[in-house]
């Protein structure tokens, strides 16, 4: 294992602040499409960015994200826009709906084959009931508003 542990972050609901996009969740159909589109514009959220911020300064900070791949442009440029650590991010392929815990520990375990994890900071309950119970440390946030349209949306959807 390398020497530095990793700092695994979340970021919809955990870093950045997605509550104006989740009207489009609302109606039927759900709108993903708009919703993931309208992500660059979310406001961070200064409680997470300042945790990434602080892990930075022993850890190497890394993210996990229910976004599907084809978001990865513009994620990127929002992490850098709002000045948080680099780091490799994990997503989704496009086409994969399962529920965020199944496929966020998939990725963690794959992860966690050659890296000690210090913690995974996540705002969905069940995804961080699924890394506990896997054996991994878990920051639940609280910083954000919990959402029953995206809580919803996440788990009968698998999208995010």
């Amino acid at each position: 294992m390398t020497a530095r542990p990793l700092a695994v972050f979340d970021l919809d609901g955990t870093l950045a602040d997605a509550t104006h996009r989740q009207h489009l969740l609302e109606g039927t159909p759900r709108d993903w499409k708009a919703f993931f589109a309208a992500a660059p514009e979310d406001p961070p959220l200064a409680e997470g960015v300042a945790l990434a911020l602080r892990d930075a300064e022993d850890c190497e900070v890394v993210y996990l994200t229910g976004r599907p791949e084809r978001c990865r442009r513009d994620t990127l440029a929002w992490l850098t826009r709002h000045g948080l650590p680099e780091g490799r991010l994990w997503m989704r392929p496009d086409h994969d709906r399962r529920p965020a815990r199944h496929t966020k520990l998939e990725i963690l375990r794959r992860i966690a084959r050659d890296r000690q994890v210090r913690h995974v900071v996540d705002d969905d309950e069940l995804v961080c009931d699924a890394c506990e119970k896997a054996g991994f440390p878990v920051t639940r946030v609280h910083w954000s508003t919990p959402s029953d349209t995206l809580r919803d949306a996440q788990q009968r959807a698998g999208r995010t």
